[in-house]
């Protein structure tokens, strides 16, 4: 318990192999961004906010996602503490989780729908090979 494991893009796993990074500054979030370029790997944003009830209740689905699909990295954005991202990406509703390769907006799924979302999640993560060095803890 308490165990923590690398995971792509320098993030961690915890004790449950949850994988959801969790981003609270520009910073980071830039950090993170600017480790997909040049790099098939599948990043997945959640853009969510507290007061948002669907995106509550479809939080479990994310955490499941996550543990399915392990090659590919799931993150976590408040709209309210970073409004500048979502505006970034045209997010006008949430929950919106949007999919980036190489530093690219490539897909968005807009509400709760899971079929949708793992259907699109299947679609990138397969096309293109992982690059091996986003793949270790960095």
């Amino acid at each position: 318990m308490g165990a923590q494991h690398s995971h792509p893009y320098g993030g961690q796993l915890d004790h449950n192999g949850s994988a959801i990074q969790e981003i609270h500054s520009k910073h980071e979030w830039r950090t993170l961004l600017g480790k997909t370029y040049g790099s098939n790997h599948l990043m997945v944003v959640d853009f969510t906010a507290l007061w948002c009830g669907p995106c509550k209740f479809f939080e479990p689905t994310i955490v499941e996602f996550a543990l399915k699909f392990r090659d590919v990295t799931f993150v976590k954005i408040d709209v309210d503490v970073l409004p500048e991202v979502a505006n970034d990406f045209n997010v006008t509703a949430i929950p919106a989780f949007v999919m980036i390769k190489e530093g690219k907006e490539i897909d968005k799924v807009v509400g709760v729908n899971k079929e949708a979302l793992e259907m699109k999640i299947e679609k990138h993560r397969s096309q293109g090979q992982q690059h091996p060095l986003l793949l270790q803890h960095l």
